[in-house]
């Protein structure tokens, strides 16, 4: 109690300007700064630790790839991020709704040509238990590949993926190599 007999109120146990209280405005800030960045890595951007050899050799096992959740307009050549049995995987979009895709001896058709993809060094070929090809893309859906066609799981096994099932498009990618 003070001299006029009333009960400090809270603002007066912590007096601005004093040590405890600018530590505690400082436990606030780093409390919504922390949420915010939860927030924004849970509903705007995702992160996704490598640990397979589909986008090999451009995603090496352990490198980290940051994706964007709220775009999922695809074009040749993005970079999709998806769920396989419980694993989290990326291919890259090699053909859109209504496209036709064929595999034969000579590689990959789309639409009836053949196409010179950079990088790839693997022929592309058909997987035992797999899609039936030729295949045409269904709407909303896209046909992926990954880079390192002998060891990827993709769109030959899995079939075309709806868009909407996607998780989101590769935008970033961090090399973990030597933590």
């Amino acid at each position: 109690m003070t001299k006029t007999g009333k009960t400090p109120s809270k603002r007066a146990i912590i007096a601005r300007g004093s040590l405890a209280y600018d530590l505690l405005v400082l436990v606030v800030q780093i409390a919504a700064i922390a949420l915010g960045v939860v927030v924004v890595f849970s509903f705007v951007f995702g992160v996704m630790r490598v640990s397979d050899r589909s986008m090999e050799p451009r995603f090496l096992d352990g490198d980290l790839t940051i994706f964007y959740r709220l775009d999922k307009r695809y074009e040749p050549r993005d970079v999709a991020v998806f769920e396989y049995n419980g694993l989290l995987t990326s291919g890259r979009v090699v053909a859109m709704a209504g496209d036709t895709v064929n595999i034969d001896s000579q590689g990959l058709l789309v639409n009836g040509s053949y196409q010179q993809e950079e990088g790839i060094t693997d022929e592309t070929t058909q997987v035992a238990d797999g899609v039936t090809f030729p295949l045409t893309v269904p709407d909303g859906a896209v046909f992926l590949l990954g880079d390192n066609r002998d060891e990827a799981v993709d769109s030959r096994i899995v079939g075309c993926v709806p868009a909407d099932q996607t998780l989101g498009k590769v935008i970033g990618l961090f090399r973990r190599r030597g933590f």
